[in-house]
């Protein structure tokens, strides 16, 4: 039998390094301890299980325990690794079925303990009907809480509350976001988060800007929600005000923590600890435009850690080559997506920064159907370094932001971008492509 490697973790990561790791390498004996009763799905996909437009939780496992065995890989659901001793390379495992703990051992370990909800000191959080969604059985909950729910507040008003907004609405609830600063999906500049802002109220979603959740009141169970600006009536609350890594085990046996607090790795997902590798949510990626460590805490880049750290257990040579910060995501028709920095974060971060945005359309002007479509540019003055970028669409014209991502993986520039041959066609693009429109603007 060949060395044994243990992941503790088994969602997207986790699932990700054990596949890699035994389709590279057949000897290997490959374990997974996930302490949830679910292991290889989509989390992205969880409000549109919420909206109806999944039929059930199940339509997001991508691999079932039964599938991963057959593969090779022994994956327990329900075990919780709660101890870990580097020097003896020994884990302790509690059975949260059988109710008992045992030991076990590797040579190779891969730490995907993901991200959970980091809930804001408010009072009432603990109170029945308020929800987070991270999880399977987050959205099991909440599935069962939309039963003949009527009115609904979102705490915070990021990816997943603006995700979680439009399913609620398809579910006939009334809809009030919440939002401590002055704009919807507060990390980008105020343009685009004008454009969610209208296309959510034109969808009959209340949107409160800069505004302070007080508490949320009730009596065991929460029926309102009080802020600095009024009180609203709900008979469920979800706090989506961002995530924060599961680092307590890694920070128990040793692994070194980076500066954004997940753990730190280099681009072979090794951690500081000989055979010991992050995956995932609860680790740290390289940020391309700003060459240092950086957390993005998404689907994609978890998949992209595994593998990485698969290969490599495996070994085969292989290297995680870092993030731009791309993302992308939907409010009712209105697409969104962003990947670099916004002139906000660039100035903040000391860049001579300077930005343009425009309007068109993703399409011909005379083409049947095409609609509006806007691009900003960050760049840095004098060397006209792109910086970051967004494309806001009405559908998938706002995967233009992928040529925008590309670049900033390579230090490209306006000329660069000026340079590119894009596609076109009427039906696609205007002759000169918006991004190409938003680059002349800054000449």
């Amino acid at each position: 039998m060949g060395k044994r490697v243990v992941v503790v973790g088994g969602v997207a990561g986790g699932a990700s390094a054990a596949a890699k790791a035994k389709r590279e390498n057949p000897e290997l004996e490959v374990v997974v301890y996930e302490k949830s009763g679910w292991v290889s799905y989509g989390a992205c996909g969880l409000p549109y299980v919420l909206s109806g437009e999944i039929p059930g939780l199940e339509k997001l496992v991508a691999r079932t325990p039964e599938a991963f065995r057959k593969q090779g890989v022994l994956v327990h659901t329900r075990h919780e690794v709660v101890d870990i001793d580097p020097s003896l390379k020994t884990l302790t495992v509690f059975d949260h079925t059988e109710g008992r703990a045992f030991q076990d051992r590797y040579d190779h370990l891969v730490l995907a303990t993901g991200a959970r909800p980091s809930i804001p000191p408010i009072p009432g959080t603990e109170q029945a009907g308020v929800y987070t969604l991270r999880s399977m059985e987050d959205g099991e909950a909440l599935l069962k809480a939309l039963e003949g729910a009527r009115r609904a507040a979102i705490l915070g008003a990021g990816y997943i509350g603006l995700e979680v907004a439009e399913a609620f609405r398809k579910r006939g609830l009334e809809v009030t976001l919440l939002e401590a600063k002055d704009r919807p999906l507060p990390h980008w500049d105020p343009e685009v988060g004008a454009l969610l802002k209208e296309e959510l109220e034109r969808h009959g979603v209340e949107v409160w800007t800069g505004v302070k959740v007080e508490a949320l009141r009730g009596q065991g169970r929460v029926e309102a929600v009080e802020t600095s600006e009024g009180v609203v009536p709900v008979e469920l609350v979800l706090v989506a005000t961002g995530v924060r890594p599961n680092v307590e085990l890694a920070r128990a046996m040793g692994v070194a923590l980076g500066p954004t607090g997940a753990i730190a790795t280099d681009e072979r997902m090794r951690t500081n600890l000989e055979g010991v590798y992050a995956a995932g949510d609860v680790a740290e990626s390289f940020h391309q435009v700003l060459k240092r460590p950086y957390w993005l805490p998404l689907g994609d880049v978890a998949n992209k850690h595994g593998r990485t750290a698969g290969a490599v257990i495996a070994g085969k040579e292989a290297r995680f080559q870092g993030v731009a910060g791309t993302a992308i995501f939907k409010a009712f028709g209105l697409a969104v997506a962003t990947t670099g920095l916004s002139l906000e974060a660039a100035l903040k971060e000391g860049y001579a920064a300077k930005k343009v945005f425009i309007q068109s359309r993703d399409g011909a002007h005379y083409y049947p159907g095409s609609q509006p479509l806007w691009v900003e540019l960050v760049y840095e003055e004098g060397t006209e370094r792109l910086l970051g970028g967004a494309v806001v669409a009405f559908g998938h014209g706002a995967l233009r932001i992928d040529a925008l991502a590309a670049l900033l993986a390579k230090g490209g520039t306006v000329e660069d971008l000026l340079a590119l041959d894009l596609a076109y066609a009427p039906p696609f693009s205007p002759v000169w492509d918006p991004l190409l429109i938003a680059a002349q603007q800054v000449r």
